[in-house]
């Protein structure tokens, strides 16, 4: 390029100089030649600086060319980093995100007590319950029975619950009453869509009052004909259907867990049909039981007159010998906002050992019920279930109030068993300050005929006044 530079500035030189013969020819040679060599020093000091701005600007694109490959290396860096970042951002996610975050591997909720629930299906949760009653209970003196007041923790239970990988589920609660100490619920159990198998220390398919729990029954304890009959938890296996409005629970079980081993079984059936005609909900239910009793055996049918703090009995067969129970059950109930009715029937039939009389006992009854409150009374699964008050104390409001009326007969006489019938008449009231605490008010007017105590002129027939009340709080 140097020379190329030279050359042209040569050549231009040249060319001006011939450019005028006229001039040429009168120019002094020394003065041409003087200018031709300063001419040339001055073209080699262009060359000199052409040269160096050439080697600078070499220079300058080296240092360009090696600062875009540091951008790129500092690019690839950021984004391997970035992409660093997001991973362990969706693994463990900054606290107080607001955006999508892995799912924990614990969840707590609260249903009264803490429910914990685990990855694959697991949940554990305690249970428990305690009442605590306190009433009297007024006799006619000349019975000789003792009355007055009494009181006692009626239940005081503690267990779990919860689910299980597979489909499956466990309960398990004690009764620490004084008196009772006495294992309750005990059992596994299998879900499969509307089909639940259970095995365990279980509630049978015998009456809506009995298969609702004591939580949520409507009187301090349930009709007359549940306890007198026997109706209990036994051990055994059963498996029960529900899909809308139907529900079908069958099962064949031995004894009470507290009462095993024996030769006792028992199988129990249960259908409920549950339709809904606008807000109202019904409920319309049988059930059956058969009892086949080992030899020797014995039964007796007996209640108190509805609290339970007292151990009188005025109404009692006796002690029977028995070969086998048959039980028939008729349940009805209907929901309607504020509203709620129910009433059942049964009929225990008792087959006795040789000549022996084969007697039918009955039992029974209705209830009516409302809610001053704007409150309804809970169901589920073709038994009663919780209250939850709309307005709680401590939400502003003054939970649920609810007067229950019912009529309660028993019949405990047949082919010449005497064990008396009773009448009775109730009434309760009950406030539900939230959904897990409960107080109750019970009177009730038993009327006896053939009653078990007889008054000293003879007479079975007279009235037994009962008064309760009732603290609980569950969880």
């Amino acid at each position: 390029m140097r020379h190329s530079i030279q050359g042209s500035i040569i050549a231009i030189t040249i060319g001006c100089g011939w450019a005028g013969p006229a001039a040429a020819q009168q120019a002094d040679w020394a003065t041409v030649s003087a200018q031709l060599n300063e001419l040339q020093g001055e073209v080699h000091q262009l060359t000199t600086r052409v040269e160096t701005l050439e080697s600078q600007l070499a220079d300058a694109n080296a240092r360009a060319d090696a600062a875009e490959q540091r951008a790129q290396s500092a690019e690839s860096a950021a984004r391997a980093a970035q992409a660093s970042a997001t991973q362990l951002a969706a693994a463990i996610p900054p606290m107080g995100s607001t955006g999508a975050a892995a799912e924990p591997d614990i969840k707590v909720s609260w249903k009264g007590a803490p429910e914990i629930e685990g990855k694959g299906g697991w949940t554990f949760k305690p249970r428990g319950r305690i009442q605590y009653d306190a009433g009297f209970v007024s006799a006619p003196s000349g019975t000789g029975r003792p009355d007055g007041f009494g009181n006692e923790a009626r239940r005081a239970r503690l267990g779990v619950e919860g689910d299980m990988p597979g489909g499956f589920g466990y309960k398990f609660e004690f009764d620490f009453a004084p008196g009772e100490d006495t294992l309750t619920d005990a059992f596994l159990s299998y879900k499969d869509g509307p089909v639940t198998v259970t095995v365990g220390q279980q509630n049978n398919f015998q009456s809506l009052e009995e298969l609702s729990s004591s939580r949520f029954i409507s009187m301090l304890d349930r009709a007359a004909f549940t306890d007198a009959f026997n109706f209990e938890r036994r051990v055994g296996a059963s498996v029960q259907y529900g899909k809308g409005p139907v529900l079908v629970q069958g099962g064949l079980f031995t004894d009470n867990i507290n009462s095993l081993s024996n030769k006792n079984w028992s199988a129990d059936g249960r259908v409920v049909f549950m339709p809904k005609a606008g807000d109202t909900l019904f409920h319309l239910g049988a059930s059956v039981h058969y009892a086949g009793l080992q030899d020797g055996s014995t039964v007796r049918y007996r209640q108190r007159p509805l609290v339970h703090f007292t151990s009188e009995r005025f109404i009692n067969t006796g002690t029977l010998d028995a070969d086998s129970e048959f039980g028939l059950g008729l349940e009805a109930a209907a929901i309607a906002g504020r509203f709620h009715t129910a009433g059942e029937a049964y009929w225990q039939h008792v087959s006795r050992p040789g000549a022996l009389s084969d007697p039918t006992f009955f039992g029974g009854y209705a209830e009516v019920g409302v809610f001053l409150t704007d409150d309804t009374r809970g169901y589920k699964k073709g038994q009663f279930d919780r209250v939850k008050p709309k307005h709680p104390v401590g939400e502003g409001g003054m939970g649920a109030v609810q007067l229950n009326l019912r009529y309660d007969y028993l019949d405990l006489n047949d082919k010449g068993i005497v064990g008396g019938t009773q009448n009775g008449l109730m009434g309760s009231i009950i406030w539900t300050p939230t959904d897990y605490t409960r107080f109750m008010v019970n009177y009730a007017h038993l009327i006896y005929d053939n009653a078990t105590y007889a008054l000293p002129n003879g007479d079975r027939s007279y009235a037994v006044d009962a008064f309760g009340v009732r603290a609980q709080v569950d969880f």
